[in-house]
């Protein structure tokens, strides 16, 4: 079952089922102290309060005519990095002064984790994601993220997109915080997909597509079965000594970067898709 937060016509927001082509609202009001997506996450059955929440009577709605939102309430969004080959030799190139640090994150058994976003600096389907003014070389970075619940159980999987300048972090890894958080600088959505089960790794796909003046210009694609630690593992480590009272969101890295030589634009349009989930699109931003 898969879950979003969406803006009616007349405004309002709330909690729907989506189905293919259309999104079904679910009735918040049956069940007290439930009033958001994150209630019906956190809860001891979230796929059990879903259908149960779902009235027979309550009409289905065409996707079209609801607007997405990201599906994010008080949670913190965390990202791992170095957790791909391609990430891993990604990193080394970017910063000579840094690069032993990455080799040797890849094979410690501790990883590397950071805060990646608040609330406030999320943004949804087709909203803007921003590179900073500041940065000469940013890239997008298409990430399979997990949705977890206070206690550190994994309750479901959506979409992120991780915006990093790589200049700025390659020109010393001390500066990775502005390089990876500012404002717009993380994408989630569209909708949270539950967890029914163990993941079919090599079965969930990647994609991003990348697209300038409406034309396709970087294309690339990897599967979770290239991820070189468990999600079980990245989860246990955010919560090692680390409370979460509202829940948390962690972006396991990616496996998908562009060549050196190429940068977002103001303009560019970029499409993350993952197998099971949907696809996570969103206009880039550039102030000049």
């Amino acid at each position: 079952m898969k879950l979003a937060r969406i803006r009616l016509a007349d405004g309002t927001q709330t909690v729907a089922a989506v189905h293919p082509t259309t999104v079904q609202p679910l009735d918040l009001t049956q069940v007290s102290n439930c009033h958001s997506l994150s209630d019906v996450l956190h809860s001891e059955d979230p796929a059990g309060l879903a259908r149960f929440l779902l009235r027979p009577d309550t009409q289905p709605i065409l996707l079209s005519d609801v607007e997405l939102l990201a599906p994010i309430d008080q949670q913190e969004v965390w990202a791992a990095g170095v957790t791909y080959k391609r990430s891993q030799v990604a990193r080394m190139e970017e910063s000579e002064s840094g690069a032993s640090h990455y080799d040797k994150v890849y094979d410690a058994e501790r990883p590397e984790l950071f805060m990646k976003a608040t609330p406030s600096r999320v943004s949804g389907p087709g909203q803007p994601l921003r590179v900073r003014r500041d940065s000469e070389w940013s890239v997008p970075e298409p990430e399979f993220t997990l949705v977890m619940n206070p206690a550190g159980k994994i309750v479901g999987y959506t979409i992120g997109n991780d915006m990093s300048a790589r200049d700025i972090e390659g020109e010393n890894p001390l500066y990775l915080p502005q390089a990876k958080v500012y404002r717009q600088c993380a994408g989630l959505g569209p909708c949270i997909l539950l967890a029914d089960g163990p993941v079919n790794l090599e079965a969930t796909a990647i994609e991003l597509i990348i697209y300038r003046a409406g034309n396709e210009v970087f294309k690339g694609s990897t599967d979770l079965g290239q991820l070189h630690r468990s999600l079980e593992e990245l989860a246990g480590w955010l919560y090692r000594e680390s409370e979460f009272p509202n829940g948390a969101f962690l972006m396991t890295g990616t496996g998908i970067v562009p060549d050196d030589s190429f940068t977002l634009e103001n303009g560019d349009s970029v499409s993350v898709t993952i197998a099971g989930i949907g696809t996570l699109s969103n206009p880039i931003v550039k102030d000049s």
